[in-house]
């Protein structure tokens, strides 16, 4: 289907708005984003090194309360309000780790605690979260599946 010609108010209005369109700076934003991302992230790894030294865990080991504790933190920070200023200044720097997902979860019980802890709060807690929930556990039965076929298979040991 063809598109429909402009007019000639048309074409000079979209000309007149290209002018005044505020560019974005997509290099400084990508910039913001691996510097706060990059943050956390080094924040994580000073969480394992922690749990490491002081509490005997394994570098195998050592994954599921660093996890937890980053988690809690970005919860944390999220009742407090300082998750979300952090997210305006790194966009999916803050976001793409998993103290995204921490803030998800509290986000959506704080919008929803006026109407109650059970329909409010315990309804809407994964609104967001949840998605990430389902497709991370359907992915992570997709590869034990496969990892368990190739290894009856002898393909893997």
């Amino acid at each position: 289907m063809a598109k429909k010609p402009k007019t000639a108010e048309q074409a000079a209005y979209e000309k007149k708005e290209k002018l005044y369109e505020t560019k974005r700076p997509v290099v400084k934003n990508c910039i913001k984003a691996f510097l706060v991302g990059g943050t956390i992230c080094l924040l994580g790894q000073v969480f394992s090194y922690f749990y490491m030294y002081n509490f005997n865990f394994t570098e195998a080991t050592v994954g599921n309360p660093t996890v937890a504790t980053m988690v809690f933190l970005a919860m944390l920070l999220t009742g407090f309000g300082v998750y979300d200023h952090l997210g305006q200044i790194g966009g999916a720097g803050s976001a793409v780790p998993v103290t995204g997902f921490g803030n998800a979860v509290i986000s959506a019980a704080i919008e929803h605690r006026t109407e109650g802890f059970v329909l409010g709060v315990g309804g809407n807690i994964f609104k967001l979260a949840g998605s990430v929930i389902v497709f991370g556990v359907f992915s992570a039965f997709v590869v034990a599946l496969i990892k368990t076929i190739l290894m009856s298979l002898g393909v893997i040991g």
